[in-house]
């Protein structure tokens, strides 16, 4: 769990209350597939960096749902998001003569030499807005180092713009887990009716409703109108920073 120590929870010192006649005082995001660009929208890069023939990496995940058999075991929860990773890090291993790579070995193979690249420009931008109207804004992510590296986040720029980072990696509290959201609740010092969350995944929005809190859906296969209807939720424009 990183929240409540400055070196990992990148505290702003925003207050919160700060949103005024806004619906919300807090926007609290999952990492990855939402804050990042997903592996499966950068499957044909991936196989060109991986040296891969095209085609090769033929799972997309939630962008072609019934051609990838294990997002479909995740989705009906016979794996876990950890497993379903495990897996496939595994058979790329395999694929390029390695015995037991993780997801963190694949990651770290497809991620380039700037983290920041991975990142959306509609969740810079979005983060920039919801700060600028007084929001406090927090990552609630399950993996984040385990799977992406302790460097790799000490190089991203967005995690230096938010107030609050929780990770699973550390607490071993996942999401869909109530206490997951209530924590990053508590160091953002909101109720749960004033924050909302957003997610990829189906269970941790149910999660975080079930929890007291407003959720939105992060669809991978409409990133921008995703976001797009998660500052309309909030009430806030991004114009000012496109």
């Amino acid at each position: 769990m990183h929240a409540g120590r400055p070196n990992d929870t990148h505290a702003s010192g925003a207050p919160a209350g700060r949103s005024g006649g806004l619906r919300f005082d807090a926007l609290l995001l999952d990492f990855g597939n939402v804050i990042s660009i997903s592996v499966f929208e950068r499957q044909r890069e991936n196989e060109a960096v991986l040296g891969l023939a095209p085609g090769t990496l033929d799972w997309r995940g939630p962008i072609d749902p019934d051609g990838d058999s294990l997002w479909q075991k995740m989705t009906a929860g016979a794996l876990s998001e950890r497993d379903y990773w495990a897996l496939r890090a595994a058979e790329v291993g395999r694929m390029l003569g390695h015995d037991a790579w993780t997801p963190l070995d694949f990651h770290r193979a497809i991620r380039g030499t700037d983290p920041n690249r991975i990142v959306r420009e509609a969740a810079r931008r979005t983060v920039r807005a919801a700060r600028a109207a007084g929001l406090r804004v927090g990552v609630v992510s399950n993996e984040l180092e385990l799977f992406w590296g302790r460097d790799f986040m000490d190089r991203l720029d967005l995690l230096r713009e938010v107030d609050v980072l929780v990770d699973a990696t550390h607490s071993g509290v996942l999401k869909p887990d109530p206490r997951a959201y209530r924590t990053a609740l508590g160091a953002l010092g909101v109720a749960a009716q004033r924050a909302l969350f957003v997610d990829d995944q189906s269970r941790n929005v149910e999660g975080a409703r079930a929890a007291g809190l407003d959720a939105v859906f992060f669809d991978i296969a409409d990133a921008e109108g995703s976001f797009a209807r998660v500052r309309a939720r909030l009430g806030i424009d991004d114009r000012a920073f496109a």
